[in-house]
Order: structure tokens, then C-alpha cells, then sequence
């Protein structure tokens, strides 16, 4: 029976093979450089010049080395990240005592221009301000007073340093951007237990003094997300890894830059958990899992004076308009005011919220407000500041500058006298439409947060239908 259409290999010359094909494969073991045969039998739909014919291709060692290596390039690329138009990388922040504050960053080029895609668990974050000047790159992120300063070195590595504005001088940590994929390799085995769920947290300081918090993980074998809960908002997206008895966590949103580790016991409890801020701070903590641990929301909360009603205010906006809450276009209105502060992460997310909602429902009546709180008293730098947050999250209510700082202890006296001193950033004021205050709710939980963004959302729209209803 004639051999089929398509490529034979040979190797060697098994029982009942034809002669032609016995000739190329003793030649495999006379010339030892020939490391494959393959015989083609053309088939009968061939042109008449070739019908009938057959076709021995051999290949020396060498060419299978490269035959095998070029088989193998897209496995490679996907192992190191490199897929299509999108590479992949872990970036390390610096710190002087070692601990691994990592994220995940993917760098792409749709229609050649090149955007950063920073991922924190669920979350993505697009980076599209990066400039290119020989093997130097500067990044600036999409909000905050946060960017990157980075060589590009002939191993497709970046070094550099990460810069980040505060109330005071510039915070600086150094940066490398490596490619790669696993931010925290499983290096230890499978996870010695399952953390998911809810834990009530402590966390010490270093002058020993503590804090309460919530954690919430979820876990699916190795893999670990989750966040911290406190009385002033959330960690946001944590990501990483659950490897024997180790938990490692992290993340970056441009202000943000955490690591938690800890051990799990064999009690069932967490302990010698540590927590890195930044590239200095640092706290202990420990947790125990307790699926109705809450938070006291008394630490933060805010409050009208006695004998108060009404708050009262008149300050600029990021263009130098003046904008007064006695304004026409408020009255009559209810009205939400924002207090916040463009270098804050739980303020972003409070503002995706808000500008969204606010689009949403502001036929019904609804007017918003946020007074920001910036890092400097200088008009302009506030103004900068505040413009990437409103341009980032196209915010159509009135954003206006205080004109004191976030650190400035007599903030709220300078600002909001009628009220209680401001704890957290953010808080919410719910303003009637009688023009008095009717709620104040300190912090928010984002999205990270899960089932208690949800809780907060059914709450704020319960709120302000009320409130409407009066």
C-alpha cells in the first residue's frame, strides 16, 4: 500500500519500510551531523511536474536546535510576560529595611503609542503620560503629585526612582522595573490553610500605641486578594500571595505603597504581621478570625456644634471662580458636600463615585460640592492638583480650594467652625433642602472593599432619596 500524502520522519528503518525511505534514514547513521530526515510523498493533485515524486528534506543537529528554539519563542514570551503588543513586569519600591513592596505593571502599545497598566487585584490603572528622551523615560501618574524618573538599561530593565509630593519635601524611593509576571512566587508550597473571610485586626504602632481595623481576604489556593477596613476608609486592592504559613500582600495607586506580611498558627490566628508604608513606616499587627468584627465609627466621626444648623463657606475653585454654598444654583437643593483632598486614594474612589452619581441624578435636585484640602497653601500647585483629579474623573460639580492644608491642625476652625474637628478624609456632609445639615458620614469604602461599597452606595442613595422627599 502506497504511504500516504504528507511528511514521513525517520530515525530509523522499522520492518516494511520501502527502499527509498530505508536509503534516507541509513543516511542518518552515516552522517552523524543529520539529526532528522523527512520524506515527502507529493500527492496526485500535484502539477504534473512534481506527480508521483518523492521529497527528502534532512536537517544537520544544529538546524533542530534552532527548529526547537523557534517552536519554543512563543512559550518563552508568554512565561516572561511578552505577549503581542503587551509586556509584563514587577516593579520593586525600595526600602532600606528589604521589604518587597511590589505591582504588577504591563506595559502596551496600541497604534504605537506606548500606556502603563498598573494592576492591584481587580483594579487597572492606565498611564498614558510617559515621555521618552534617549534611554530616559519620565512618568507621570494620572493623579496625585506622583511620578517616575527611570533609565531604560540594555537588558529591558528600568531604574530609577519614584517621586511623590507631600506637605513637606518630596518623598523619593528607588525603583526597578523588571520583566516578569508573579509578584510573590509560591516558593514555599501550597498554603498551609485557607484565610478567607472576615478578621478583627490590631495594628501597633511604633510608640505602642494601637488601632483597630477589619481585614477581608479571599483565597482560592495560593492566590490571595483582599483589603484592610478602617474607621477612616480602606486599604483598596490588595493582591498576592497565601504560600505554606506566609502571607504577603501589596500594592501601588500612585500615593499608596504598601506591603503586609504575616504568619498564619497553628491556632487558626494571624501574628508577627508587619505593614509597610512608603519608604520608612512601618507597624505591627495581628488578627483573629471573627465573621461580625466591625468598625467603631465614633473614632471618626464629625459633628455639628451645639447650637448649629448650617454650615457656611466661599472659597475659589481650581480656575479662580468663587463659589459659595449660598449660591442660587444650590438653593433649594439637596446638596452634598465633598470634604476631601487630591493626594488621598479613598478620595479618588469617593470621587469616581460621586462624579458618576452626580451625572446620574442631578435633574432630580442634587448639587455637589468638594472642598479640597491639598498638600501646600499655594494656590497654583493646589490647582494642578486638583485639575488631574477632576479632569481624570470628569467631574461636573464645583471642586474648591480651601486654601489651608490637610496637616493644618486648626483646618476645620479655619474652614468649617460650626463643626467638630475633621477626622478623616473623606467625609461627606448631607446638606437639606432647608439648607441645613442633615447627616455627616466620616471615610469611605471603595470598591476594594466589596460588600461594604455595596452597603455604602445603598445607603447614600437611601440618603439622598429622603432627602429629596422632605
Amino acid at each position: 500500500m502506497a504511504p500516504a500524502a504528507g511528511p514521513l520522519f525517520c530515525a530509523r528503518v522499522p520492518a516494511g519500510m520501502d527502499s527509498m525511505t530505508a536509503a534516507h534514514a541509513s543516511r542518518l547513521d552515516q552522517e552523524p551531523d543529520i539529526g532528522l530526515c523527512i520524506l515527502l510523498k507529493l500527492p496526485r493533485e500535484s502539477p504534473p511536474c512534481l506527480k508521483g515524486r518523492n521529497i527528502a528534506l534532512h536537517f544537520s543537529c544544529m538546524h533542530i536546535r534552532y527548529l526547537i528554539l523557534w517552536l519554543l519563542l512563543p512559550l518563552i514570551a508568554v512565561a516572561q510576560g511578552q505577549t503581542g503588543n503587551t509586556r509584563s513586569f514587577i516593579a520593586q519600591l525600595h526600602r532600606a529595611d528589604s521589604l518587597p513592596i511590589l505591582f504588577n505593571l504591563d506595559m502596551e502599545e496600541p497604534a504605537g503609542k506606548q500606556t502603563w497598566i498598573i494592576r492591584n487585584g481587580a483594579e487597572r490603572i492606565p498611564v498614558t503620560d510617559i515621555r521618552y528622551s534617549g534611554d530616559s523615560v519620565m512618568v507621570s501618574m494620572p493623579v496625585f503629585e506622583s511620578a517616575f524618573r527611570l533609565r531604560k538599561t540594555a537588558a529591558g530593565r528600568f531604574d530609577g526612582k519614584w517621586i511623590k509630593g507631600t506637605t513637606t519635601k518630596d518623598a523619593i524611593m528607588p525603583v526597578t522595573i523588571s520583566p516578569g509576571t508573579v509578584k510573590f512566587p509560591a516558593s514555599r508550597g501550597k498554603a498551609s490553610g485557607d484565610i478567607s473571610g472576615r478578621w478583627r485586626v490590631t495594628f501597633v504602632r511604633p510608640n505602642g500605641t494601637t488601632r483597630p481595623a477589619v481585614a477581608e481576604f479571599s483565597q482560592q489556593g495560593t492566590k490571595l486578594t483582599g483589603t484592610f477596613l478602617t474607621p477612616s476608609g480602606d486599604y483598596r486592592f490588595l493582591d498576592g500571595t497565601m504560600s505554606a504559613d506566609s502571607l504577603q500582600l501589596s500594592c501601588f495607586d500612585g500615593s499608596h505603597a504598601y506591603y503586609f506580611g504575616a504568619k498564619l498558627r497553628s491556632d487558626g490566628s494571624l501574628a508577627d504581621g508587619v505593614y509597610a508604608s512608603g519608604a520608612t513606616w512601618m507597624e505591627k499587627w495581628h488578627a483573629v478570625r471573627d465573621p461580625n468584627a466591625v468598625i467603631d465609627e465614633s473614632i471618626s466621626a464629625m459633628q455639628l456644634r451645639p447650637g448649629e444648623e448650617e454650615i457656611g463657606f466661599r472659597f475659589p475653585d481650581a480656575d479662580s471662580n468663587m463659589v459659595s454654598l449660598k449660591d442660587e444654583r444650590f438653593r433649594g437643593k439637596v446638596v452634598v458636600i465633598q470634604v476631601m483632598g487630591s493626594w488621598c486614594p479613598n478620595c479618588m474612589d469617593e470621587t469616581a463615585f460621586l462624579s458618576d452619581y452626580y451625572r446620574r441624578n442631578k435633574d432630580r435636585g442634587v448639587e455637589m460640592i468638594a472642598l479640597a484640602y491639598e498638600y501646600s497653601t499655594d494656590f497654583n500647585r493646589a490647582s494642578r492638583s486638583l485639575k488631574k483629579f477632576r479632569d481624570k474623573y470628569a467631574v461636573g460639580y464645583p471642586m474648591l480650594i480651601t486654601g489651608v492644608t490637610s496637616s493644618d491642625s486648626l483646618k476645620t476652625e479655619k474652614t468649617l467652625p460650626q463643626l467638630t474637628p475633621i477626622k478623616a478624609f473623606p467625609t461627606t456632609i448631607f446638606i437639606g433642602k432647608d439648607g441645613k445639615v442633615k447627616k455627616i458620614h466620616a471615610g469611605f469604602y471603595g470598591p476594594g472593599s466589596g460588600v461594604h461599597y455595596d452597603l455604602y452606595r445603598k445607603e447614600f442613595e437611601e440618603t439622598i432619596t429622603g432627602l429629596l422627599a422632605q
